[in-house]
């Protein structure tokens, strides 16, 4: 008995220091509430895809790594299109805390290509645990519209996927009118609801674009709404809507739409109402509504409907303001 006890007390951990408790409850808290949101999401996701046909894609939004409810939208494009690929990509990710594809790859185990222009993000990608636990091959590149193919062929995607998701703050447009060496089912793609709805329009192509340099407010990226939907048509996609927080606009392959409510640009437009915008010295200004256009009125974009250069204030009529 006695020397049992004494195997006991050796198996006792040594004692750790108040500092290295915190950080190892810190560390179970995180794990704890990480497994509440993946069950949570589970959950929401299968009443999402035994639910049928929605009206509209925002009745099926739900958070659980996506900036807004783009995770819920997806599971349910997912559950009516049935991909028979379950691969996804996803550039412009940052660090991968906010992504449209994280929830994918955990719940749905799908395999994955992400992509950041930063190295830095790209490493701390790399320290995660579901980096090594699940397929996911992780990239530091800078895209542009001469690199993207490439890219993915490097890293071993081409053909069917079930998921290609655009978010650069940028060239976005250009980008996605390039890719050609995937042909994935849903297309996420961000869209500058500051645009608005009417006009298709994007930032001229710069493959140095960075969105701070370009304007200071931070106002001047990517492409409206209107722009987008347009090419998604000439690359064989169906717009399906947008999410209620007016930046991601969904599409879907027209050999999958299924029963799946097709819109149009101004059906499916939701403007923003994030306040993101900044003064020259980098402070934030809270701009809102037609403030924002306003702040904006004498850059130069691509009208892609008529090819033709135009000025923000001569389209939105801001000359005399």
């Amino acid at each position: 008995m006695k020397k049992r006890l004494r195997d006991l007390t050796n198996r006792v951990p040594a004692q750790r220091s108040p500092f290295s408790m915190k950080v190892q409850t810190g560390r179970r808290i995180a794990e704890d509430d990480l497994h509440e949101r993946l069950l949570m999401g589970r959950m929401l996701a299968n009443q999402i895809c035994s639910h049928g046909i929605y009206e509209n894609i925002q009745e099926a939004e739900f958070q659980v790594f996506s900036q807004f409810g783009d995770d819920g939208i997806l599971q349910y494009l997912i559950g009516q299109t049935l991909p028979s690929v379950e691969q996804f990509i996803e550039f412009g990710v940052q660090d991968y805390t906010e992504s449209n594809t994280r929830f994918l790859l955990l719940n749905n185990n799908w395999s994955g290509l992400i992509i950041d222009g930063d190295p830095t993000n790209i490493e701390v990608v790399k320290r995660q645990p579901y980096y090594w636990r699940h397929d996911l091959r992780a990239v530091a590149q800078f895209v542009d519209r001469d690199n993207i193919n490439t890219l993915f062929e490097a890293a071993g995607f081409s053909g069917d996927i079930g998921l290609l998701s655009i978010d650069i703050d940028g060239n976005d447009y250009w980008v996605w009118e390039a890719i050609h060496v995937v042909e994935p089912v849903i297309v996420t793609v961000e869209y500058n609801s500051v645009f608005g709805a009417e006009y298709a329009i994007t930032i001229p192509y710069d493959p140095t674009f960075h969105r701070t340099k370009a304007h200071f407010s931070n106002l001047f990226w990517g492409a409206s709404l209107k722009a987008l939907c347009l090419l998604a048509e000439k690359k064989g996609y169906d717009f399906v809507g947008s999410n209620s927080a007016g930046n991601n606009a969904h599409f879907v392959r027209k050999d999958k739409i299924g029963k799946i409510p097709v819109k149009t640009a101004a059906q499916g437009y939701a403007e923003s109402k994030f306040r993101e915008s900044r003064n020259p010295e980098g402070e934030f200004t809270y701009l809102r509504g037609r403030q924002r256009i306003e702040a904006i009125k004498d850059m130069q974009v691509i009208d892609v409907e008529n090819n033709q250069t135009a000025f923000i204030k001569d389209l939105f009529h801001l000359n005399r303001i």
